[in-house]
């Protein structure tokens, strides 16, 4: 029977309270830049790789659609959120890790956010030396929604997936994580679980500390 040695989180609306500033950036950005981009749309580009993104935002509003240019804009504005209203941590962060900790279960970090300022934000949180490892999906080929930066994650921390729970917010990251072969644990942000992504799901938590009670659930059962 497969038993749990690790947790990866995602980063972004998992750990830290910043998704409502790229979602809100993301509208900005792509608004100023003449096209009719909707709530719907941003939630698209959660955690989304780069190429998939471009092609989508493409197929959605013709080849006028610079991606990477709308990108670097929506990289300024979350720059200026963030300086204006500060960075936040998601609740119940550090009881969970501290029960992980306290349950010998190795953590990571796999995110769709470049390293170097995944360790900024996370250090400046505290939390950076918590983790046992923190990988980036820029060190990989592709990005969520494919599998390899979960792939990575697993291999830098010597794990089987089968072995792992991903704890995710979006549909692009728990797809990626279900394709890696983890169990993926939704812990909602911006959105909850629809009927198609609740047939991937491992299971659901309203917090992360609810993270805690599935892997005691499960390990009261081996």
């Amino acid at each position: 029977m497969d038993t749990i040695k690790a947790v990866i989180f995602d980063m972004d609306g998992v750990l830290l309270d910043t998704e409502k500033h790229y979602f809100s950036s993301w509208l900005q950005a792509s608004r100023e830049a003449g096209f009719p981009f909707t709530k719907e749309h941003a939630l698209m580009l959660r955690s989304c790789d780069a190429k998939v993104a471009s092609k989508m935002m493409k197929e959605i509003f013709g080849d006028a659609f610079d991606y990477y240019a709308v990108r670097e804009r929506r990289r300024q504005l979350v720059k200026e959120r963030l300086e204006t209203y500060g960075l936040e941590k998601k609740p119940g962060v550090e009881e969970t890790l501290s029960y992980l900790r306290k349950m010998r279960i190795k953590t990571a970090v796999a995110t769709a956010t470049p390293l170097d300022r995944a360790r900024e934000h996370l250090t400046e949180l505290g939390l950076w030396n918590l983790f046992d490892k923190v990988v980036s999906a820029k060190e990989v080929e592709n990005g969520k929604p494919a599998p390899d930066v979960y792939l990575y994650a697993c291999k830098q921390i010597e794990e089987e997936p089968c072995n792992c729970i991903a704890v995710e917010d979006s549909p692009n990251g728990i797809m990626s994580a279900y394709r890696a072969g983890l169990k993926p644990v939704m812990v909602p942000d911006l959105t909850q679980p629809d009927e198609e992504l609740k047939k991937l799901l491992f299971g659901c938590a309203n917090s992360l500390t609810g993270v805690c009670t599935i892997i005691d659930n499960l390990l009261s059962k081996e």
